[in-house]
């Protein structure tokens, strides 16, 4: 039996995603046969992240700073604008070194069972960007389940208008997929295969 300091850090790391309890365990045991500078340091890191990086203001990336160094960008196209679920599928778009445009964080995709709506999620701010932007193409890239479905067929609609075009990345990625499962190619193909939705 571990005492009771080792359970409720295993508890704690479990919680952390990717993560289960065996590796909750191992973890939490590693940690406190390390010496207390390390562990310390690591306490500080955490901390740190945690309290200096927030949600970009105009796009909703990381960011330490805001407006992230994203839309602060004038080399990047403003009018290219790639629309995703989470802040960090940023991250997974940037890798693939071919996205030249600008991005907007949903926050979420619709799902009426979990309780998320279209009200919930960061669609009103994209029309705000859409009427003081220069915005000429909005690219969907969401996850291929039913709830990225969703969510971006009722997007698209309700984005629609004259001048603007939309389109979603296409193929590359495997359906019941999200853009954290896939390598640089694959989205490097997906946004060159990008289609028109409306």
């Amino acid at each position: 039996m571990l005492p009771e300091p080792i359970t409720a850090l295993t508890v704690a790391l479990s919680k952390l995603p990717g993560i289960g309890p065996r590796s909750a365990e191992r973890v939490a045991l590693h940690i406190v046969q390390t010496d207390s500078a390390t562990v310390k340091n690591l306490a500080a890191a955490i901390l740190a992240a945690r309290e200096r990086i927030r949600f970009c203001e105009i796009c909703g990336a990381l960011t330490e700073k805001s407006p992230c160094p994203i839309c602060d960008d004038s080399r990047r196209d403003a009018t290219l604008v790639c629309v995703v679920e989470r802040a960090v599928d940023i991250l997974s778009v940037e890798k693939s070194g071919t996205f030249r445009g600008k991005f907007h964080v949903l926050g979420g995709n619709i799902s009426p069972l979990d309780g998320v709506e279209p009200d919930d999620l960061k669609i009103s701010d994209l029309e705000k960007r859409l009427a003081s932007e220069p915005i000429k193409e909005i690219i969907i890239a969401l996850g291929t389940d039913v709830e990225g479905d969703a969510t971006s067929n009722y997007l698209a609609k309700r984005i629609a208008r004259g001048g603007l075009k939309i389109s979603r990345i296409g193929f590359g990625l495997p359906a019941g997929s999200g853009l954290e499962f896939a390598d640089e190619l694959t989205l490097n193909r997906a946004l060159e295969g990008r289609r028109e939705m409306l």
